[in-house]
């Protein structure tokens, strides 16, 4: 009989095992749930300055222009197409950008799309920059193109001026 009672515990195990196997259950059903978002297109921009070197009237800069560079950096959803407008500046004089010294000197420059300094760079087409749709979210760096044209006559001091820098999407 020490065979019988192994037995009869491996039979109970066996039932209860059958018992709980889900075919068992009364019934089910199921349903799709729907997902989804909407992705929008952005982008942002930053900017670097347009470092000149130091302008000298009387000697460098009597009859050779000063060229600088800045860096607009705009980063879009991917796919988005957008255009790059840069304002004429706080000390704008007709369409002619200046820098200003602490006093009322002016400096005048440009800024340009391109390094031949032939497209000045302004806020409407044709003068808009305008790079092909972003291949990814990855940020992107165009070149500013600077110029502060040759023999100005200003005194010594440190000029700037402000620049709004703006992507269209």
């Amino acid at each position: 009989m020490r065979i019988g009672k192994p037995l009869l515990v491996l039979t109970t195990i066996g039932v209860l095992v059958v018992s709980s196997d889900s075919s068992v259950v009364a019934g089910s059903a199921t349903a799709n749930l729907q997902v989804s978002t909407t992705v929008s297109a952005n982008c942002t921009i930053t900017t670097a300055t347009v470092a000149f070197p130091a302008y000298d009237p009387i000697v460098t800069h009597s009859a050779a222009n000063d060229d600088g560079t800045g860096t607009v950096t705009i980063t879009c959803t991917k796919g988005t197409l957008a255009t790059i407008g840069l304002g004429l500046g706080a000390n704008v004089s007709g369409t002619q950008r200046r820098m200003k010294d602490a006093t009322t000197d002016y400096l005048n420059y440009a800024l340009y799309l391109d390094a031949g300094r032939t497209t000045v760079w302004g806020t409407a087409a044709p003068n808009l920059l305008t790079p092909v749709a972003a291949p990814d979210k990855n940020p992107r760096p165009f070149t500013v193109y600077g110029r502060i044209p040759s023999a100005q006559d200003v005194p010594a001091g440190s000029y700037t001026d402000t620049v709004i820098a703006t992507v269209n999407f």
